[in-house]
């Protein structure tokens, strides 16, 4: 699933407070292409002349003179500088430090221009200042995620949601009692400009340091800065604190959600489905098993602590192997968890628990293997109980929020990033593995039944985009073990492909013609895993720019998904080779590139991907790869791949930790009418057929299974081998083989040095 991880966005990013040089991205017009294609020095991409960074003059060995003026950087060393910096900065960061665009509405006109998707909000920002007021509160912080930091969320807890009108999955919204302001990134700039109303400014950044100004402001000094502890992580409060930290304004923590109480009654009612227990063929381990290893972590760990905190939904659904309902697409259920060497606390809406659920919980009790029961809303209470004792209790401060963090002495905490069960978690087992392979084999079936649907139909003039994200779904929900998707479909057709996370709806609908790019992101969840795959189509004659942009992107995902790098790399010093052939013609895409998945799970899991915080790649860690490239009001491309990262075969092994390469899960092939050949090296062609013949062994059988031959004859037409290049190509291609070889072994260097 596409641009959902622009580093920086959202609340886990922007709390980092990173900085990237504007002026990297533009540097001597267009260095980042210059720099990834290891092109001679000369003509900028923008035609500008292009010099390498020039040090203070020093005296050098004789042996040095012969490679050029003794003031002038050595190659290997600037590039591995600039690669550094490249990859310090956030993948597409410069969106953020665009230029102003026009905003659709007119708020500058009486009565004001807004879109029809426009939400009035007037009563409700009325209301909420009356509560503010009550409160003694001159600035109120809105943020878009719930109790668990949970990228997607419940409708109950979708509070900037219902106060603005703007559903995008990333924002921030502060209230004064006569100005509001959102701040989203990139993704939702046209989203919200259509969604919310004239009473709102749409701040078109992330940072919180800019949130942070702005309440400065129009806050005087003496003014109270309130917020929700209970929805904010501990690094999103320590950097509001700091932003406001001595300006004379306070930021001062209130339990009672001011939005909760204006909302009232209208605000959706708690989940009441149940709480199940996933069957054992479809766990990687017992709950008990993966308990005895945690709980061995902890006596292992330097500083022993006593308990282990976990608020993250996916975790505890992982760790006691059960499933949920409460948060759509997600099958996970509100709950936390105190794990001590003793004993095990599980608070959670006990009601909801089915008797095979609460049967599995408890067949070990009593003893260490008991799962005891509180009520969810026990979790504070219960932890500040617990944190009175001679104690040292462990937590993952990505999902943590300051309401629960607060209540344990900092003498106490033992801190990390992310849980032992979060990463833990993000290793599949080999039964883990085997899962997810069969659940995207099956994946594959329905969404090449799709494909053909869609070609079949389309030149009629009878499909929208509504009506194809309905019909993939339903595809879908025809699959053995299906659970449904695994997020809302992307279905977007010409210039809405252009939006990120554009998703139709039937005001916005539009239909797919033979004369218009066609991209459809789209994933399942299965009881045996959880999917995400985009494909991008055009069923008549592309343009030679959207030609030559799709087979960059295609480029892309080969060059990084055959990728051979040393263990322990982290995603971030490799993600630049899904951007390379983009760079080498001044093309680049504004989001991360790739992201976890769970088994049965959430579509996007944590720790695992190419961000600046995630953790290094490991065998048995699954990634999407998933590069693209959009082109505003006209289309958009992306080509996203779920793969494993495995052990690679390597020539000469060390005989040390093997090298790591991916083995790509996603079994569908691309559109044949959007490559052009020409411009793929024989390695790549050699990568596109091996991937092919794969697609055959692996979906042929599935598809004859289903009785589905003309889905099969489709298959076979679209997986048909490209003819390998000539000679003089061939060694074209070697040489840019080596560039790459020489990138890597710079920018790996660099990164030890």
């Amino acid at each position: 699933m596409g641009n959902k991880e622009v580093i920086g966005d959202g609340e886990r990013g922007f709390a980092k407070g990173r900085w990237c040089p504007t002026k990297l991205v533009v540097f001597c017009n267009g260095v980042t292409a210059l720099v990834a294609s290891l092109r001679p020095w000369g003509k900028g991409a923008g035609g500008g002349t292009c010099h390498p960074p020039v040090l203070p003059k020093r005296s050098v060995p004789s042996s040095a003179s012969s490679s050029g003026p003794a003031s002038t950087m050595q190659p290997s060393r600037w590039i591995a500088a600039w690669l550094l910096l490249l990859q310090a900065c956030p993948p597409g960061r410069s969106q953020q430090a665009a230029s102003p665009r026009t905003d659709i509405r007119d708020c500058s006109v009486d009565p004001p221009y807004l879109p029809p998707t426009a939400t009035n909000t007037t009563a409700r920002l009325a209301a909420l200042r009356d509560a503010m007021r009550a409160h003694s509160v001159h600035a109120y912080i809105v943020p878009s995620t719930d109790a668990h930091m949970s990228e997607y969320i419940a409708e109950r807890d979708s509070r900037l949601g219902w106060l603005t009108g703007f559903t995008g999955s990333a924002g921030t919204v502060v209230v004064t009692l006569d100005r509001a302001a959102l701040w989203t990134d990139s993704r939702y700039w046209t989203q919200a400009e259509r969604q919310l109303d004239c009473n709102w400014e749409l701040q078109r950044t992330t940072w919180i340091k800019s949130i942070g100004q702005w309440i400065l402001e129009w806050v005087p000094a003496g003014g109270n800065v309130s917020l929700d502890p209970f929805l904010f992580s501990i690094d999103t409060w320590n950097s509001y604190s700091q932003a406001l930290q001595g300006s004379g304004r306070a930021l001062v923590p209130i339990e009672t959600n001011l939005v909760d109480q204006v909302w009232g009654d209208q605000r959706p009612p708690p989940a009441s489905s149940e709480i199940y227990s996933l069957p054992a063929e479809f766990t990687g381990s017992s709950w008990q098993e993966k308990v005895s290893g945690i709980r061995q972590q902890m006596e292992e760990h330097t500083r022993s602590p006593t308990a282990l905190l976990l608020s993250g939904l996916e975790e505890i659904a992982w760790l006691f192997n059960l499933r949920g309902d409460d948060i759509p697409y997600n099958p996970v259920f509100y709950s936390y968890t105190l794990l001590t060497s003793t004993n095990i606390s599980l608070f959670v809406d006990e009601g909801r628990l089915t008797a095979e659920a609460r049967q599995s919980l408890r067949a070990g009790c009593p003893g260490p293997l008991c799962v005891e029961l509180h009520n969810y809303s026990q979790a504070r209470a219960h932890l500040q109980r617990y944190a009175q004792g001679n104690v040292t209790v462990w937590l993952g401060t990505e999902y943590t929020t300051y309401g629960l963090y607060g209540v344990i002495p900092q003498e106490k905490l033992l801190e990390d990033s992310y849980s032992p069960v979060m990463l833990a978690k993000a290793v599949k087992n080999s039964k883990e593995q085997e899962l997810l392979r069969a659940a995207h084999v099956r994946d594959a079936v329905a969404v090449i039944q799709y494909l053909l649907w869609l070609e079949q139909t389309v030149p009629q003039g009878q499909v929208d985009e509504f009506l194809g994200a309905r019909h993939i779904d339903a595809l879908r929900w025809a699959q053995q073990h299906s659970r449904g998707p695994s997020f809302e479909s992307i279905s977007a057709s010409g210039l809405n492909a252009a939006l990120a996370h554009y998703s139709p709806s039937n005001t916005t609908r539009r239909k797919l013609s033979v004369d218009e790019m066609y991209l459809t992101d789209t994933g399942g969840q299965y009881l045996d895993g959880t999917t995400d795959i985009t494909r991008t189509v055009h069923w008549g004659t592309p343009t030679p720019l959207q030609k030559e942009a799709y087979t960059r992107v295609l480029m892309g995902n080969i060059d990084l998904s055959r990728l051979v790098f040393p263990p322990n790399t982290a995603g971030r010093n490799v993600e630049a080779f899904a951007r390379r052939a983009l760079w080498d013609v001044g093309l680049n895409y504004g989001h991360g590139t790739g992201h976890g998945i769970g088994n049965f799970l959430s579509v996007h899991e944590w720790p695992v991907g190419f961000q600046s915080n995630n953790v290094p790649l490991a065998a048995g860690m699954f990634t999407s790869i998933e590069p693209g490239y959009y082109r505003d009001g006209e289309f958009g491309i992306r080509i996203e791949d779920i793969a494993l990262v495995v052990e690679a075969q390597t020539k000469h092994p060390t005989g040390e930790e093997p090298f790591l390469t991916f083995e790509v899960v996603s079994l569908v092939p691309y559109d044949r009418n959007l490559i052009d050949v020409s411009l793929l090296s024989q390695e790549q062609i050699k990568y596109l057929n091996a991937y092919y013949e794969t697609i055959r062994a692996r979906v042929g059988p599935e598809l004859q299974r289903q009785q589905l031959e003309e889905e099969y004859r489709w298959l076979q037409r679209n997986t048909e081998p490209f003819p390998l290049a000539s000679t003089a190509a061939a060694a074209a291609a070697t040489l840019g083989t080596l560039a790459i070889g020489s990138l890597l072994s710079v920018l790996l260097a660099g990164l030890q040095a």
